[in-house]
């Protein structure tokens, strides 16, 4: 198991506005004991509907990095995360408003149990295994293949 990540670092990643990034969004790569990953589904009417993703949503002014994934994590799925271990890498995309939007991934570990998952906002979950976890994007992809060398 990898150490918490390092505030100097956090700080480094949400100071970073070059590149005509106005939008900044947490994303967490969250294993369970059998090394399944948890997938969201977007609904089909909303934006990228049908895509499954890694629960994430975005910062808010006054939150740190850490912060936001707390609190992302915890609306969007009912868990508690208990620690934020490891930065997996971000990726850029277009948001629904056409903003500029950089996703910082990180590996979460939460309390739960398989059922105890509550969506708010997406219509299914899924605790993947690598073959299921194809079904994301490419750059969901990568952060899953960053995450799934560091556990090996």
């Amino acid at each position: 198991m990898n150490a918490p990540v390092d505030a100097a670092l956090l700080g480094d990643l949400i100071h970073a506005a070059a590149d005509g990034i106005t939008k900044h969004v947490v994303g967490a790569v969250i294993p369970n004991a059998e090394g399944k990953v948890l997938l969201l589904h977007r609904a089909a009417d909303d934006y990228l509907g049908g895509l499954w993703e890694l629960p994430s949503g975005g910062v808010d002014a006054d939150e740190t990095l850490t912060e936001a994934l707390r609190r992302e994590v915890t609306e969007e799925t009912g868990l508690t995360v208990t620690t934020i271990e490891t930065y997996l890498g971000h990726f850029d995309y277009l948001s629904k408003s056409g903003k500029k939007t950089r996703q910082f991934n990180f590996t979460a570990w939460v309390t739960h149990e398989r059922d105890t998952v509550k969506l708010t906002e997406h219509d299914a979950h899924l605790w993947a295994d690598r073959t299921e976890q194809e079904q994301v994007s490419s750059a969901v992809r990568g952060v899953l293949e960053i995450w799934h060398r560091q556990a090996a």
